[in-house]
């Protein structure tokens, strides 16, 4: 217990405690209204009386010091307690410098480039005074018509665990009381990926055990990695709504994980109670929401406006109050803002100099996002010199579709377009032609008679297609996964042409590929890379960088597969080659991806021997060791992302085909063989059976060593 905590409750009014638990929207500084919907609108000379009467506890979406120095002055001068807000935004993949979407940069299966990635976002978003973000998403998304997707780690629970610790780790820095901390927090709590039918806010229905097994792992790595505060969803649960879902904010995240940060609604979900059906008017939204555990409120206003009534009722006690309003006192203990209230407030700018190395950073986690699925007759790498190329597609020098969803505060005038990166990686400009033959969703005059005949006086095509960055990020969910109709009569027409073809595809969600896209000579899938994404991609492109990433989603043959995720359950039907009918599969494509979860190519020739155990059993307690040799039978130096996958043959629920426990990067040279070796644990073998109890059961066991998800000679084991 803090003295100083105990000092300033014992001064406190209850309008004053409510007042800690309210962050409203800057209007002092834009809050960003084309991503947010108008909710408690207020100017800001009311915004400034509501600091005066203590009624504030957090703003958010805010940008510049000189804005923030005097919001801060007016809490810390003219309330009645003196006591600072916490000034928090949405900074999710960079600030000024913007890094890939973080689906995208999962891709590069590298948790420590996405913690590096984030703590140059940190440094540059304090420098802004902001001290709190409402990153990183940790959603498992399994179908790709989800929106939000692009926002996270992708379809793999082990994958959502590493990089949101990592973003976590990354965000924070080594201390919170340094003044480039800024403070994370894990959202959406919890299973919002997980909305039926894809469908942004929409219903979650799921068992306990996939629940358990799928979706609460990331969270609890985030709170282990020691993240400040967890958002809840808007989706329900089940039929309860995760803003006032008692058994998950207060028994597994206080009881089960021991958090002791702060919990905050997502932009206005505990007013959205109501639109539930779950509570019967706004008073009654606020009742349920902070009962069930639900801190803070995000924007609504409903806890300044109910809150008092309520614990003068009775119906809210005051030891809940008081609990919430000392984690949010705690909160701002921790990071130093009660000694200090203007920390991260009297920042130097970002210097040129370190501009520059997040600018080498953002090239370099571009570069490890890009995916290389397909290279047939090594079309790539391109020439420098000497080879005729036409840059064909509405992505080719396209300035307004690089950052991606959910970037705010990025300097564009820093971007580097595909054709900025392109004519500065070539010998002669002249070699290249651009011609975009259609726009994103519109045709153009003419626009694919051009690009056919610029195709025909090339050597190889560019293709840059993809889609608009607006499909991704919150209420953008789609019904087809495909390229906009008119880009994907462009690419059948340019497959057409007689030569070969290079399929650059930037998007923010696994697309069902068709026609002149899937027949393309080579296909990249490249995200939305951010400011470097010029420079990046003709680094892959060029073959200055082997390309290293791999997909942490799968790529469907059509859209009617959604949801598909690779460790989906065994049928008792399962889809076999040797059975024609009354297997599980579609009449019109085979039941496997287009693209599978962890496949991606290098500029190598990549071979796996068999998987090898040092043992063939485990007995209880104990762990085993598994290795395969990896060699690199090309001429170029490689990274390959090396997979552990495990399958339980016989258990007490029906078990996925493979689950993805651990993975490594690693460097090998031309010629060079490598020996990679993974420990498997009893707790990795663990699943939640029907009764709830989190166990591993004994029996045999499959294990991979392998490229991909469905790659590899697998070897077996037996749990005693």
């Amino acid at each position: 217990m803090s003295i100083r905590i105990d000092a300033l409750m014992a001064q406190m009014t209850v309008e004053e405690k409510v007042g800690q638990l309210n962050v409203t929207a800057d209007m002092v500084r834009p809050f960003a209204p084309d991503i947010n919907p108008v909710a408690n609108e207020q100017n800001a000379d009311q915004v400034l009386q509501l600091i005066r009467d203590g009624k504030v506890g957090s703003l958010f979406n805010g940008k510049g010091k000189h804005g923030a120095v005097e919001l801060q002055r007016v809490a810390v001068k003219e309330s009645r307690l003196g006591i600072p807000v916490i000034l928090a935004a949405d900074v999710i993949h960079g600030m000024s410098t913007v890094f890939p979407i973080p689906l995208g940069e999962t891709a590069s299966f590298e948790p420590d480039l996405a913690r590096r990635t984030a703590r140059a976002t940190a440094v540059e978003a304090t420098a802004q005074a902001i001290h709190w973000t409402y990153a990183p998403a940790i959603d498992v998304t399994r179908d790709q018509r989800w929106s939000r997707g692009a926002e996270g780690t992708g379809e793999d629970t082990l994958v959502a665990c590493r990089f949101g610790a990592a973003r976590v780790q990354g965000f924070q820095g080594e201390t919170l009381t340094a003044e480039d901390a800024l403070l994370a927090t894990a959202k959406h709590y919890v299973a919002y990926g997980a909305s039926l039918a894809g469908l942004d806010y929409n219903t979650v229905d799921i068992a306990p055990q996939t629940l358990r097994d799928v979706h609460l792992p990331p969270f609890q790595a985030a709170v282990n990695a020691g993240v400040a505060s967890v958002m809840s969803s808007f989706n329900d649960i089940n039929g309860v709504p995760a803003s006032a879902n008692k058994p998950l904010l207060v028994d597994v995240l206080r009881g089960e994980w021991k958090f002791n940060g702060i919990t905050i609604s997502d932009y206005t979900s505990e007013m959205e109670l109501v639109a539930h059906g779950y509570a019967e008017d706004m008073k009654d939204a606020v009742l349920k929401a902070f009962m069930a555990g639900l801190d803070l409120s995000l924007q609504s206003g409903l806890y300044l406006e109910h809150l008092p009534a309520l614990v003068k009722e009775g119906q809210v006690p005051m030891w809940r109050l008081d609990q919430a309003v000392r984690r949010m006192l705690e909160l701002k203990e921790r990071i130093g803002l009660l000694d200090d209230p203007y920390r991260s407030l009297r920042m130097q700018d970002i210097t040129a100099e370190q501009l520059e190395q997040h600018e080498d950073l953002a090239r370099e986690s571009a570069k490890r996002s890009i995916v290389m699925l397909k290279n047939e007759s090594r079309v790539l790498p391109l020439k420098k010199s000497g080879q005729r190329i036409a840059v064909i597609g509405p992505f080719g020098r396209d300035r307004d579709n690089i950052e991606g969803c959910w970037t705010l505060f990025g300097d564009a005038s820093r971007y580097v377009s595909l054709e900025d990166g392109l004519r500065a990686a070539v010998t002669d400009e002249s070699d290249l032609t651009f011609v975009d033959g259609c726009g994103l969703e519109e045709g153009i005059e003419g626009g694919i008679e051009a690009a056919i005949a610029a195709a025909r006086q090339a050597d190889v095509v560019i293709l840059a297609l993809g889609e608009p960055q607006r499909y991704s990020g919150e209420a953008q969910s789609r019904i087809e996964i495909t390229l906009p109709a008119v880009q994907q009569r462009l690419a059948d027409a340019i497959s057409d042409a007689g030569k070969p073809v290079v399929a650059l595809i930037r998007n923010g969600r696994a697309l069902a590929l068709h026609g002149g896209v899937r027949k393309a000579d080579a296909l990249l899938i490249t995200w939305f890379l951010g400011s470097q994404t010029g420079h990046a991609t003709a680094d892959v492109l060029f073959g200055d960088y082997s390309p290293s990433g791999r997909l942490p989603v799968s790529f469907p043959q059509a859209s009617g597969q959604q949801p598909y995720y690779y460790n989906h359950p065994r049928t008792g039907r399962p889809e076999l080659p040797d059975i024609k009918e009354f297997k599980t599969r579609w009449r019109e494509i085979p039941h496997e991806a287009l693209y599978p979860f962890g496949h991606g190519l290098t500029y190598g020739d990549v071979r796996y021997n068999a998987t090898e155990l040092n043992a063939d059993v485990m007995p209880r307690g104990g762990s085993i060791c598994v290795s395969a040799t990896v060699t690199n039978a090309g001429e170029r130096v490689i990274e390959e992302v090396v997979q552990l996958y495990i399958h339980d043959r016989v258990a007490s629920r029906v078990r996925p085909v493979r689950e993805l426990k651990g993975f490594e990067k690693i460097a090998i040279e031309p010629g060079q063989s490598v020996e990679v070796s993974f420990e498997i644990n009893e707790s990795m073998l663990e699943f939640t059976d029907v009764d709830g109890v989190r166990r591993a059961e004994p029996g045999a066991f499959d294990v991979w060593i392998a490229p991909s998800c469905v790659a590899g000679t697998p070897g077996r084991f037996t749990l005693a």
